[in-house]
């Protein structure tokens, strides 16, 4: 046994049996709550490196220790409160695992290198396929084709080319 889900307030203690577990209201969750403003899918408890960490993936809301998460690991001791049901997580961490960091910058990345789009994940690419989804003829590890400077009209000077970073700063600025 990995440990136990106890409730607060009374009741039968829910063993962790395995390391990946569905704790939702359809029977086919590995722990069955089964109370109509629990969702079908309420949370994903998976044990990793001698840690529970738990993920919401419900409408209704999972807390711990009284705060909404959309994920976070869990200390012995914490309440874990899948809608308005409260318990209390007990289990012995691994001695020998490192204590899990929760405080990552969730502004670490922008959302642009966060859905692969920034430019520099654009460069960074592997495989044959390029934007237009079209097979690059490329060899592997080459630098991707640059534009061409245009040549000036009348004389003007010619402008840079404009990169897709510069069109979003020009839509933003609107």
């Amino acid at each position: 046994m990995l440990g136990q889900l106890i409730p607060v307030g009374g009741g039968d203690p829910i063993p962790l049996l395995k390391p990946n577990l569905i704790v939702g209201r359809r029977p086919s969750c590995d722990i069955r709550l089964d109370y109509a403003n629990v969702s079908s899918h309420h949370c994903r408890l998976e044990y990793i490196n001698g840690y529970w960490r738990a993920a919401d993936t419900s409408r209704n809301g999972t807390k711990v220790n009284g705060e909404r998460i959309d994920e976070k690991f869990l200390q012995p001791g914490d309440t874990v409160s899948f809608a308005r049901h409260v318990f209390e997580i007990q289990y012995t961490p691994d001695p020998d695992a490192v204590p899990p960091d929760d405080d990552v910058d969730p502004f670490a990345m922008s959302l642009l290198e966060k859905a692969g789009l920034s430019h520099n994940d654009r460069n960074n690419r592997t495989g044959d396929y390029g934007r237009s989804g079209a097979k690059s003829n490329s060899r592997p590890g080459a630098s991707p084709p640059q534009a061409k400077p245009t040549k000036p009209m009348n004389g003007s000077p010619a402008k840079p080319p404009i990169d897709d970073d510069d069109q979003a700063l020009e839509w933003l600025k609107g």
